[in-house]
């Protein structure tokens, strides 16, 4: 797909009144065309410039696009007609590339492209899954009530991330704090403590002669330590970014974690369980749900298992027989598919499964934020706490021996 430009034109409205404004295109010609669609006699369509020194905008997260799908069900549901939709959302956003997005896709919109069509130009932001539950509602006439369902589904998503994301968050920053703090104790304060011991003429303890080995160490090595760092860092989001052998490998690890592993499984099927109810309950076929459940799940190890229900699915076999057979998932939701199944109601079961397990989500993250904090407190301890005392405790010994 071609990249898109913003294009800042100035002409002719509609009413033949004098007007300027901003078209997103991938070309000069495109944008032409698109403002011709519009009824726009365009006399000057230029690209718009880059500042020459930028910061950079803000980037557009998937929290911003479930604002925009739940505004945009609101208009729809409020009776305003799509196009007029898309300009009060993009009025109201703050965030400039989120604006870009929306322009561009009600240009798409405006000038005879479907609402689904002109998503799925933007795969990074609106993924299969998305295009294809809109794509549902406009065939069937019921865009305002698939747009509310889609809106729904990924807020409830987006907040069972975002619980998870606050939850590791804290305490990875305080014990990234914590390093950083032992590194400048280390390197600045110790060695002015060893300064003063050079003068005791006295042993010192071996908890003391310990830590200034350590400082000695950092002192010299201080550098290659912190490009070590920066370096492994770095190779870690790269072989994330790159290699899905190793994604796959750091996914089936995190199933294995104690505490953690049981949040990442709970968060999978809530997650299963609530695309597969949204998508199902917007008239997706089951086999096309199941691939853009797949799609959502969150790990490999679980969209594998996805993709063998689907082909199970595929060749016959019933939705509770695949799942069962992939031994990946609970009880709970085997007996709901179950039921679902035999009673005509599948997106009802699974979206109470979905609420159950979105719940115990909440209720793990609580519990491992409160068993966080006295563990962090220990290590604080044991960090800061360590090495105050191996630098004073020379100095109590020699006030004990006058």
């Amino acid at each position: 797909m071609a990249a898109q430009n913003t294009f800042v034109w100035t002409g002719l409205d509609k009413n033949g009144r004098k007007n300027q404004g901003e078209i997103v295109a991938a070309s000069q010609a495109l944008a032409k065309a698109q403002l011709r669609k519009q009824g726009i006699s365009a006399k000057t369509v230029k690209r718009k410039a880059s500042p020459l020194f930028s910061l950079g905008g803000k980037k557009i997260k998937s929290s911003d696009i479930a604002i925009f799908t739940r505004q945009m069900a609101t208009m729809m549901k409020a009776g305003v007609p799509l196009v007029q939709s898309f300009d009060i959302v993009a009025e109201g956003l703050e965030n400039e590339a989120m604006r870009t997005l929306v322009t561009s896709i009600k240009d798409d919109v405006a000038s005879g492209g479907g609402f689904a069509p002109s998503l799925a130009k933007h795969p990074k932001y609106f993924d299969d899954l998305f295009c294809s539950l809109v794509g549902s509602g406009e065939d069937s006439g019921t865009l305002e009530i698939m747009l509310d369902r889609v809106a729904t589904y990924k807020e409830k998503t987006e907040a069972l991330r975002a619980k998870i994301k606050k939850a590791m968050t804290y305490p990875i920053a305080v014990i990234v704090v914590a390093i950083v703090v032992t590194g400048i104790l280390l390197v600045k304060v110790v060695p002015t403590f060893a300064e003063t011991f050079r003068g005791f003429g006295a042993d010192l303890p071996g908890f003391t002669l310990f830590v200034l080995r350590i400082s000695e160490f950092v002192q010299a090595w201080w550098f290659i330590i912190l490009l070590a760092t920066m370096g492994a860092g770095w190779s870690y989001s790269q072989a994330m970014l790159r290699s899905k052998k190793f994604r796959d490998r750091i996914d089936a690890l995190s199933l294995k974690l104690p505490i953690i592993g049981g949040i990442v499984h709970d968060s999978v099927v809530a997650r299963f369980s609530r695309t597969l109810s949204t998508t199902f309950a917007a008239g997706v076929p089951l086999v096309e749900a199941l691939e853009s459940t797949a799609g959502a799940a969150g790990n490999a190890i679980y969209s594998a298992g996805i993709l063998q229900i689907r082909d199970d699915v595929t060749s016959g076999t019933s939705l509770y027989q695949s799942i069962r057979a992939t031994g990946l998932f609970p009880s709970m939701l085997l007996q709901m598919t179950s039921i679902g199944e035999e009673s005509g109601a599948l997106d009802e079961m699974l979206g109470k499964v979905a609420d159950q397990y979105e719940t115990q989500v909440d209720d793990a993250v609580d519990n491992l934020s409160a068993l966080m904090e006295p563990m962090i407190m220990a290590i604080l301890g044991v960090l800061i706490g360590g090495l105050m005392i191996a630098m004073y405790l020379p100095i109590f010994m020699l006030g004990s021996v006058i």
